[in-house]
């Protein structure tokens, strides 16, 4: 059986119905599709249809070694999937937490199939159990706690009242295992509109149970505070009509938005409004209040409210507690840049399983409203670190490579320098050639790939499909002539999303980076610098390359770099004439200190290490997503959230080029 099944007893028409879901598998991927394009494996060849959230996937897909970080976050998302569920995994060994996989497979196209088929198999056979098993992880745990609410951050894990105001604080759920609540797909932290939602429902109750209060303050409290909410807004059509609608209804979609959404709204309507009166009684209060009456309203009640129009605090009768605007509430918070006051919500992960990201990467997001007032990006928690890298020199070359999936022939060919200066050895021609050949259509493959996902977060569903199955054609690619064909191909696809209408308006002036930032790779060469350590080397220089460079400084300049780049890249593996894994140099015995620097797809690596006795003593590593980890506060805060996100995607990070 598989672990996943249904409870239920299995019958002739529920093996039916097995038998018709196994014919339409989706699978949800971890860390993501972009780590199975690498592979050259086609999911769509092997009748398994990707899905951007567990809770629409029956398979759950794991490609490669996984990290902790991964696993933990893979375990959630199977948590999320509804049964019958199954687990595939490709080239994947340990999985813990995660039950053992239902099937395991090789990282060839062919193994995939075959793998997919013996789940179909084995899905339609026992989808339906009357024994299931539970799965349950830590995150997913939920434990009690209680917060104020009017004021969010005050969380005690007993009953009480809150410090600050008085109100006595509500219970909520909370995850029990991470601290950052239970995470979906996307990585949201769900308890944070549980808080809301609890926090409205306890202030409704309290309202209706411990007395009257001051309607005139109350109303016209609501009445302002709407005023300001239509003018917020009216700013926002004005900017989706601007081109970034597409974004926000596209992130929207997936959730994107949702802690910045969901939660700001019943916030803000539970203070400005707590007894929820429609929009009529708005206006008919609005008329009382603009003769200087209420039908029914005291003298003293009349001199509260005239207390209220002129900015006073009217009477509450909730423990001679004054109730608090959202002017209160927000008073000593920072202002954003569009000057409006709204509550933050802290900590808002974006990740690390976030369609339109790669996977891995976490972006951890306070925001005020909809705009990200700051942002911090994370790596994968267990990813191997420069002092893992430490062991016998002979396998030194396998431990780089494994370091980064999405661009291992770099970290490959980056060891092999470094044992080969430590050595004083000088690689033959031929041999400089060919790693250049692979150098290149890895370069030309990891900018596609970046581009399928860009796609995504876009919402350009064709330029996901299309980049993606041509970086996966580049892959598979044997011979001169196929290249010869995808450059053609590629400079199709380029010319087509340069023609494709709104997307400067989308990109222009998106990620701008604040000046005096040190970038690296296509995004610096994206702001006008002309840096690109392949220009230092003989065997590029014969092959007659130079830099691509544009102006512009935003995701639209690094865009039209990574277009030009993935062209160029071809074209070079096309004069270099061979693309064959890089090989060690022959009689190579290192002996001294090896340093050692190559132009990944998103910047210089550089590694330096010490070798003795045929072992690695000392391996320093400077990685480019890690010098550009620093970049992500910079260009997302104090943009709107979808325009942070894109921004933050045009850096082209690697999480697993990020320790954490």
């Amino acid at each position: 059986m598989i672990f996943g099944a249904r409870q239920a007893r299995p019958s002739f028409l529920r093996r039916l119905v097995a038998r018709a879901q196994s014919r339409e598998f989706s699978a949800f991927v971890v860390p993501g599709p972009e780590a199975v394009r690498v592979l050259g494996v086609d999911l769509d060849a092997t009748g398994l249809q990707i899905s951007g959230t567990p809770r629409h996937a029956s398979v759950l897909l794991l490609v490669g070694e996984l990290p902790l970080g991964l696993k933990k976050a893979a375990a959630v998302a199977y948590a999320q999937m509804p049964r019958p569920r199954a687990i595939l995994a490709v080239g994947t060994g340990d999985v813990s937490p995660l039950p053992e996989p239902n099937v395991s497979a090789g990282l060839r196209q062919e193994d995939v199939a075959a793998g997919v088929a013996e789940l179909r198999q084995l899905f339609a056979q026992s989808a339906f159990s009357p024994e299931v098993a539970d799965f349950d992880v830590d995150a997913i745990r939920t434990q009690t706690e209680y917060v104020c609410s009017m004021h969010p951050e005050v969380v005690r894990s007993e009953r009480g009242s809150c410090p600050i105001c008085g109100m006595e604080l509500v219970p909520r759920e909370a995850a029990g295992g991470d601290g950052h609540g239970a995470m979906d797909h996307a990585g949201h932290a769900t308890h944070h509109e549980d808080m809301d939602n609890g926090a409205q429902e306890h202030h409704d109750e309290d309202h209706g149970s411990r007395g009257d209060i001051d309607h005139g303050e109350a109303e016209h409290s609501t009445a302002a505070h709407s005023d300001g909410e239509e003018g917020r807004d009216d700013g926002h059509e004005a900017i989706e009509q601007g081109g970034h609608g597409q974004e926000s209804a596209s992130h929207g979609e997936h959730g994107h938005a949702g802690p910045g959404s969901t939660d700001h709204a019943s916030a803000d309507e539970g203070d400005a409004n707590p007894d929820g009166p429609g929009d009529s009684e708005h206006g008919a209060h609005s008329e009382h209040e603009g003769q200087g009456q209420h039908a029914g309203m005291e003298h003293g009640e009349h001199e509260d409210h005239e207390h209220a129009e002129h900015g006073g605090h009217g009477h509450m009768d909730h423990g001679d507690m004054d109730f608090m605007s959202m002017v209160e509430m927000t008073r000593d918070l920072p202002r954003s840049s569009d000057g409006l006051q709204m509550e933050w919500v802290e900590d808002a992960p974006f990740g690390p399983l976030f369609p339109g990201l790669p996977g891995g990467l976490t972006l951890m997001l306070t925001l005020d409203g909809d705009t990200v007032a700051r942002a911090e990006a994370e790596g994968i928690e267990g990813r191997p670190t420069a002092e893992d890298l430490a062991g016998p020199a002979e396998e030194l070359i396998g431990r780089l490579a494994r370091l980064d999936p999405l661009s291992p022939v770099a970290y490959r060919v980056l060891a092999l320098r470094a044992l080969e200066s430590a050595a004083g050895v000088e690689p033959e021609e031929r041999t400089a050639l060919a790693r250049v050949g692979a150098l290149e259509r890895e370069r030309a493959a990891s900018h596609l790939g970046w581009l399928s996902i860009f796609g995504h977060l876009l919402g350009y569903s064709w330029l996901e499909d299309r980049a993606g199955r041509l970086q996966i054609s580049l892959v598979r690619a044997a011979n001169a002539d196929e290249i010869t064909r995808l450059r053609v191909e590629a400079g199709r696809l380029s010319r087509r999303v340069e023609k494709t209408p709104l997307l400067r308006r989308k990109l222009k002036g998106v990620g701008l980076l604040p000046e005096g930032a040190e970038f690296l790779g296509p995004v610096a060469r994206a702001g006008g610098v002309v840096t690109d350590v392949r220009a230092d080397e003989e065997v590029y220089r014969t092959l007659g390359f130079e830099p691509v460079v544009r102006d512009g400084n935003d995701a639209l300049s690094r865009l039209k770099v990574r277009l030009a780049e993935i062209e160029q890249s071809l074209d070079l593996v096309g004069k270099a004439g061979e693309m064959t894994g890089p090989e060690p140099a022959t009689n190579m015995e290192p002996l001294h200190e090896g340093p050692a620097t190559v132009e990944t797809p998103r910047g210089v690596a550089i590694l330096r290490l010490r070798l003795g006795e045929g072992a690695v003593n000392i391996v320093e590593l400077d990685e480019p997503s890690a010098r550009h980890l620093g970049l992500v506060g910079g260009l997302a805060e104090q943009r709107e959230l979808a325009d942070a996100l894109v921004g933050v995607a045009s850096l082209d990070l690697s999480p697993w080029g990020i320790a954490r």
